[in-house]
């Protein structure tokens, strides 16, 4: 049966679809809505502007995905939304191809982003969703000056920083997570400075404080990694960022996707090549070409113990996993590069025991995008990047929100409008090349030898 949406314009119409939080998940459902009159929805954010990750825009930084994969392009090429559209309204395309940039400065992305929020219809800031309670065929969010009504919901609130239990009692001025590094690298007060955490994140801070070091005398990175491995962005391995991989990911078991998680870690979460080459390179000047008084140490394979107060400084006691040796570490400044974990939003609150999570305490999603709870098959909470452990490690990257806001729409519209269906894949990953005339043939014989 397919659903027959209308515009709502009553007020006492409840919306298809609200969307709580405005970052690139939700902004890319927004945009796509737009080609979808059928579907009312409202997008609600607490910050009055839209600002991606503003902590992190360090000079230099690159974005990891091909500029293609912006918020519309992969399913509607021709929306008026795309990274492409983007640079032809600001008069740069064509200065933008001649800088040969091997990656987009990450940047000129958030630059996209921002031209996207401020013109795409639906989007509300300044409005921050207090509470969203579910009352007979619909959710009712809640606001500091009135509410609204949907029959669905779209969570795009994003991932919040982590932050280890050994490094919570002392976050502050000196104890910081790399989200804020923009604003704190600057400002340090410290001689010796301790950066946790081996991906992206922490090369970046790394590479920054090795470019202007200031007081620094010390600067030590610690990784639980065996080693600062670069990201594996070879055409082959890149095919996880593909929605047939994702079919392919759905139908494992559990301990299935967690070792296929575990196997293509490094094609989202190593180091950029350039990052590994900079910080090698101003290495190797501070020692053998500037002679600098900077001891810079890496210390792969650590794992952090325990975390105390030292007077004004901290002591660190890590493990080397390498060779099983305790370390003791100290340091003026910490930096926790120490990623980020997707959680509900607060305004859910009312309805954490009607919501299943799994044992990473990330919500249970079904295929949709919908998040299995106890409430009307009618009335689905999507939950945008909040699927890393069931539907795969390019769940919280950007190489798919298009492809995903496209799934959720024709959801919602119970048929096929955005066609989400896989490309050709280059790489086959489920047990189909047993499959064709000879198929129960070949299974025989495969039994026979395996059982001999």
């Amino acid at each position: 049966m397919t659903v027959a949406f209308t515009r709502k314009d009553s007020a006492n119409e409840p919306l298809d679809i609200a969307g709580i939080g405005i970052g690139p998940s939700n902004l890319s459902l927004a945009c796509l809505l737009e080609a979808v009159p059928a579907i009312h929805g409202r997008f609600f954010e607490r910050h009055t502007t839209f600002d991606w990750h503003p902590g992190m825009m360090m000079p230099g930084v690159e974005l990891q995905s091909s500029f293609l994969k912006d918020l519309v392009t992969p399913v509607l090429p021709t929306s008026r939304w795309s990274f492409i559209s983007y640079l032809v309204a600001h008069k740069r395309l064509y200065a933008f191809l001649n800088a040969n940039y091997d990656a987009v400065p990450r940047q000129e992305f958030a630059r996209y982003l921002a031209w996207v929020a401020k013109g795409v219809d639906g989007l509300r800031f300044g409005s921050e969703v207090r509470e969203v309670e579910h009352r007979a065929d619909r959710f009712v969010l809640h606001f500091d000056t009135g509410h609204e009504e949907a029959r669905n919901l779209a969570i795009g609130t994003g991932t919040s920083p982590f932050v280890p239990d050994w490094a919570k009692p002392f976050l502050g001025a000196d104890c910081f997570h790399n989200s804020e590094a923009k604003w704190r690298l600057g400002e340090l007060d410290a001689s010796r400075v301790i950066v946790v955490g081996g991906g992206q994140s922490g090369g970046e801070v790394v590479e920054a404080l090795l470019s202007e070091p200031g007081q620094i005398s010390e600067l030590t990175w610690i990784s639980r990694r065996h080693n600062f491995e670069p990201i594996n962005d070879t055409p082959f391995s890149n095919q996880v960022f593909s929605p047939e991989y994702v079919q392919a990911y759905l139908k494992l078991s559990g301990e299935q996707k967690q070792a296929a998680l575990k196997h293509s870690i490094l094609t989202s979460d190593g180091l950029s090549i350039s990052t590994i080459h900079s910080i090698y390179r101003r290495l190797y000047a501070l020692r053998y070409l500037e002679q600098s008084a900077l001891n810079a140490n890496l210390a792969p394979n650590r794992d952090v113990v325990q975390m105390e107060r030292n007077g004004k400084a901290y002591r660190l006691i890590v493990r080397n996993q390498f060779d099983g040796g305790i370390e003791v570490l100290h340091a003026d400044t910490v930096i926790l590069a120490t990623g980020y974990r997707f959680r509900l939003p607060d305004a859910l609150a009312s309805l954490p025991d009607r919501i299943a999570l799994d044992r990473n305490g990330y919500p249970l999603l079904n295929d949709d995008y919908s998040v299995q709870w106890a409430g009307p098959r009618a009335n689905r909470i999507f939950a945008q990047n909040a699927g890393r452990y069931s539907h795969g490690i390019a769940d919280s990257q950007l190489s798919l929100i298009a492809w995903r806001s496209a799934n959720i729409i024709n959801t919602l519209l119970e048929r096929r409008h955005f066609d989400a269906e896989p490309d050709n894949a280059q790489l086959v990953w489920m047990s189909e090349l047993s499959q064709g005339p000879s198929h129960d043939v070949r299974i025989g014989y495969l039994e026979s030898a395996l059982s001999s």
